[in-house]
């Protein structure tokens, strides 16, 4: 994955966040584990597999699905990331970057289970949920 190294923290930096090949594009998760975890859509960018914590001691991690587990800032709070099992690959939490003006909204995904009471006005990509674990969970 080619990106940029972005740093980051949890909310009272007991986390640090080292990502070294993070994307520039957004997405938004509208799925009901996303929205319950949140309170919302899940903004986020796909940082890979290459992320280092400073103050990993701090991290609690749960198994949120058969694919998939969630890690927060045992101390603050914060979530910190979605972290796909078979591969490693981080999906992290916008707000816990810097915004260097280069961040561009681009897709959304679960867009069968978005509530009626919000919508972006972004033009993006929109993926069902059928469709993302087609593309990005399939074994084939």
């Amino acid at each position: 994955m080619a990106g940029i190294e972005r740093t980051g923290s949890c909310l009272w930096g007991d986390v640090k966040i080292n990502a070294t090949a993070a994307d520039n594009t957004v997405g938004a998760c509208h799925c009901s584990k996303c929205r319950k975890w949140g309170g919302g859509p899940f903004l986020s960018i796909d940082c890979g597999p290459g992320v280092n914590f400073d103050g990993d001691e701090n991290i609690s991690v749960f198994n949120s699905s058969e694919w998939a587990e969630r890690g927060f800032c045992k101390n603050c709070g914060t979530h910190l990331f979605y972290r796909l099992k078979g591969n490693g690959q981080y999906i992290m939490p916008l707000g816990l970057f810097e915004d260097d003006g280069n961040f561009v909204f681009d897709h959304q995904i679960f867009i069968d289970e978005k509530p009626e009471c919000y919508s972006f006005a972004n033009e993006t990509l929109m993926m069902t949920g059928a469709e993302v674990f087609e593309k990005y969970l399939s074994q084939d």
